[in-house]
């Protein structure tokens, strides 16, 4: 069987440091960070990590209550960054109905707002009369799924990945299966995720969280850095419009890049401990996917949210692949961990890196923590052309991704 070809032709954005992909972008570029202190999150009592990116809930009132009843925050994020990516696709809303396309966006869990307001709810009462009927469909694991694909109109295939911090690039990645079989011409992929101090605190409990920079939050996160302490939390969503190749010429869209390789697998040896051999087996499987070799890749985005560990067993597996040859950045330092967002939003801004020939530097890296070592680090703009890069993506439960993209010089557009 010959599979068939994908392509990103539409991307949207609605990110701590924005709500377009420009205003992404653009903060990147101007190195800002969207980290900022929590007024109110002091009032929790043992929250040591006081810090987060929040994203601006804006122009909510363009989707109808009658839709926007069901939405969280997550939701709204979610839909708002679906027509952007369909807008800049040029698809129209009369192709969502065709069943030929269709929607796999991932999150932690559902709206953790509205989780917390049911609880706050019930377990005080007991009683159920006082929850509304939207509630649930705020608070189910594939409500940013759901809201979509209802909003729009979307008949092809409908699916929720839900894999913490994996979870967007594993929507993307199965996007992918999907269009190579040809049971779908195209999808909308991503992943959305909604800031709540119940989020923050299940990373602190963990002592994964980033609580010494409190008083100067634009100085953390900070990946690879000898003095990093932790993960900030952020919020929004990214989502992506993969397309049949054939399909995308034919129409003459723009195209972003084609995706070449996708990996994902479990470490199998510990729930919340980041693997090097784990992580190797994913990112070499994705190269062997794209059939391409490590010398090959031009840019790595690293998944580094600033953990002790994880950095340090992601920039050792990147070395045992790679060696010191090619340069890596995350962009955590900008916009914090985003969780299940992450992976789109990232993949999305490495788009418009490869698009530009520019690598944006890990902000805050000071100076290379000597566990991090041994890799090419970007800790300033750097000039390059990019033809293929890898994008990472290690969650909780052992769980990794890696995507491989491609740039494609004969687009249309």
């Amino acid at each position: 069987m010959q599979l068939k070809r994908v392509v990103i032709t539409g991307v949207g954005a609605v990110s701590p440091l924005g709500n377009d992909v420009s205003a992404l972008t653009a903060g990147i570029e101007q190195r800002k960070s969207a980290v900022r202190y929590m007024d109110d999150w002091n009032r929790y009592i043992g929250l040591r990590s006081l810090v987060a990116a929040p994203a601006e809930v804006k122009n909510e009132k363009l989707i109808p209550r009658q839709n926007r009843r069901s939405m969280g925050r997550m939701s709204i994020f979610a839909v708002q960054a679906a027509q952007q990516a369909l807008s800049d696709a040029d698809i129209g809303k009369e192709a969502l109905s065709t069943g030929r396309i269709g929607c796999i966006i991932g999150s932690t869990t559902g709206s953790a707002q509205s989780i917390s307001e049911t609880f706050e709810i019930m377990v005080p009462t007991k009683d159920l009369t006082q929850l509304n009927s939207t509630k649930f469909f705020q608070c189910i694991s594939h409500t940013a799924a759901m809201n979509v694909s209802q909003y729009l109109g979307i008949t092809g295939c409908v699916m929720a990945t839900s894999a913490a911090c994996a979870s967007a690039l594993q929507a993307i990645g199965a996007g992918c299966d999907l269009i190579r079989l040809g049971k779908q011409d195209a999808l909308l992929c991503g992943g959305a995720e909604e800031l709540h101090p119940t989020v923050t605190g299940s990373f602190d409990i963990l002592f994964a969280t980033s609580s010494n920079y409190n008083q100067s939050p634009h100085k953390t996160p900070r990946p690879f850095d000898v003095k990093r302490d932790g993960l900030v939390c952020g919020e929004g969503s990214g989502i992506l419009v993969l397309e049949e190749y054939e399909r995308a010429v034919a129409r003459k869209a723009k195209i972003y890049a084609e995706v070449i390789g996708y990996h994902t697998c479990g470490n199998g040896a510990h729930i919340s401990q980041s693997s090097r051999a784990g992580m190797v087996s994913c990112i070499s499987n994705a190269l062997s996917n794209a059939h391409i070799e490590p010398k090959d890749v031009d840019y790595i985005n690293a998944h580094a949210t600033a953990t002790v560990q994880g950095d340090k067993e992601e920039a050792q597996a990147i070395g045992e692949i790679f060696g010191s040859h090619v340069p890596v950045s995350s962009l955590k330092g900008y916009i914090g961990h985003t969780l299940g967002a992450s992976g789109a939003l990232e993949l999305i801004a490495s788009l418009v890196m490869m698009e530009k020939g520019c690598i944006y530097p890990t902000l805050n890296l000071e100076k290379v923590d000597p566990d991090c070592e041994g890799i090419c680090h970007v800790m300033k703009p750097l000039g390059k052309e990019i033809k293929i890069m890898v994008k990472n993506c290690f969650a909780f439960g052992g769980i990794n991704a890696a995507l491989v993209c491609k740039r494609v010089t004969n687009s249309k557009k």
